[in-house]
C-alpha cells in the first residue's frame, strides 16, 4: 500500500539538506543531496507510519492510480 506524505526540504548552512513533515510526527531526515534526503525520508516515513498503524490500528490512505507531487525548480 502507498500513501502520500508531504515533506518540507530545506538546505542547511553546512550544505546538507533537511526533510521534515507536519503530517508524520517524528519525521526528520538529513542527507548530502536532495535525492539522498528523499530516500532517507521515505524510509523513515515508512517505519514511522508502520509503527503508528500498529500502535493505533489506523488504516493508511491508499492510492488507486496516481498523485500530484510538488516539484520545486529554482531558476
Amino acid at each position: 500500500m502507498e500513501t502520500v506524505v508531504n515533506i518540507h526540504i530545506e538546505k542547511l548552512p553546512e550544505g546538507y539538506f533537511l526533510a521534515t513533515s507536519n503530517e508524520v510526527q517524528g519525521l526528520v531526515a538529513q542527507g548530502r543531496t536532495i535525492t539522498e534526503t528523499l530516500e532517507i525520508a521515505r524510509d523513515v516515513a515508512k517505519k514511522l507510519l508502520e509503527a503508528q498503524s500498529e500502535n493505533q490500528n489506523k488504516k493508511l490512505i491508499s492510492l488507486d492510480g496516481g498523485f500530484d507531487y510538488p516539484l520545486v525548480v529554482g531558476l
